[in-house]
Parts: C-alpha cells; sequence; structure tokens
C-alpha cells in the first residue's frame, strides 16, 4: 500500500482525535516501519489493519466507520493535490465512470507499484451509475464514502445503495441515482 494512504491517514487521526492517540496506536501497533511513513514509499496493509483496529479500539467506533470517515478526508487531500481531475469533468457520474481507464492510469504513474481497487461500470446513464468494486482489502467504506463526497463537490444529491456480493466486503456493487 502506498505510503501516502498512511502519511494521510495519521494526519487524519491527529486532526480528528489528537497527537496523543496517534502516538498511542503507532505505538501499540505491530509495524514493521516503526510507524515512520514516506508518501511514496510502499508498506503491508497489515499495518494499516493494525493502526485502524488500534484506534477503533482508543476510541470507540468500528473500524469500518473509521475507513469511511478516513474516505472523508481523504476526498478532501484530492481536490487539494489535484484539483484539475474535478475541473475536467463535468458532472459526478462522468468523474465515476472514469476512474478505472482514466484517474487510476494516471494514479499508477504518479504512484508505480499502487495496488488500487478496480471498479467496473455496469450501468450508466446521465442519472444513475452502477459499479462494481473489488478489492481484496475490502475497503469499500472508504470507496463509499469518495463516491459520496464526489456528488457533494459537483452539488448533486444521490441515493446510493450498497450490495455486498461478498460479505468480506471485497466485492461490493454501488448504484448511484440522483435524486434531483
Amino acid at each position: 500500500m502506498k505510503g501516502i494512504v498512511f502519511t494521510e491517514f495519521l494526519e487524519m487521526v491527529e486532526s480528528r482525535f489528537g497527537l496523543e492517540i496517534a502516538d498511542h496506536i503507532i505505538e501499540n501497533s505491530e509495524l514493521e516501519s516503526g510507524g515512520v511513513y514516506t508518501a511514496v514509499g510502499i508498506y503491508d496493509f497489515s499495518e494499516m489493519l493494525s493502526l485502524l483496529g488500534n484506534l477503533s479500539k482508543e476510541v470507540e467506533i468500528p473500524v469500518n466507520d473509521l475507513i469511511y470517515e478516513y474516505g472523508n478526508y481523504f476526498f478532501y487531500v484530492l481536490t487539494k493535490h489535484h484539483p484539475d481531475i474535478f475541473n475536467y469533468y463535468k458532472d459526478p457520474i462522468s468523474l465515476l465512470a472514469s476512474v478505472e481507464d482514466h484517474i487510476h492510469v494516471h494514479v499508477r504513474k504518479i504512484y508505480p507499484g499502487a495496488e488500487l481497487p478496480s471498479f467496473e461500470v455496469l450501468e450508466k446513464t446521465d442519472e444513475k451509475i452502477v459499479m462494481l468494486y473489488s478489492s481484496e482489502r475490502g475497503m469499500y467504506r472508504f470507496a463509499q464514502a469518495l463516491m459520496e463526497k464526489t456528488f457533494e463537490h459537483y452539488h448533486r444529491n444521490p441515493q446510493i445503495e450498497i450490495e455486498k456480493i461478498k460479505e468480506n466486503g471485497t466485492l461490493v456493487r454501488f448504484t448511484a441515482v440522483i435524486n434531483e
């Protein structure tokens, strides 16, 4: 997993829960890296799971809810560092439909070796998109938050349905319909 995911996660933890909590979860997690991350480094996903698990225990928020909260936070990271992406697309459905074939291609150029989830567009109209999320990491709540924030960014109000095809969240169908 790319280091930027770790560095931004720890930034979120510090800003949301405080430096003491950030230090506590680093100290109490089994981290091969020692909790020292660079944005361009590559780290094992097990470290993120350890950090999330310890944060969940410390703040008494379920891991999936923390992943969702991190997705919300990470959206603002994206808008800050890559505002051109949001200017390139005229609406949220166009942007979401381009994740696999355009956005992830550019992410892999910037971060070689990035292991990204896949998104297959099953259906797309001007008012609806159905996407199949697939990732061994099962962080579909992160994807859900990014999707919701994308619609919010374009001032569109969607109804988003989530269907877990695999109970562990490694295969999920998202259906988003604009309610306006």
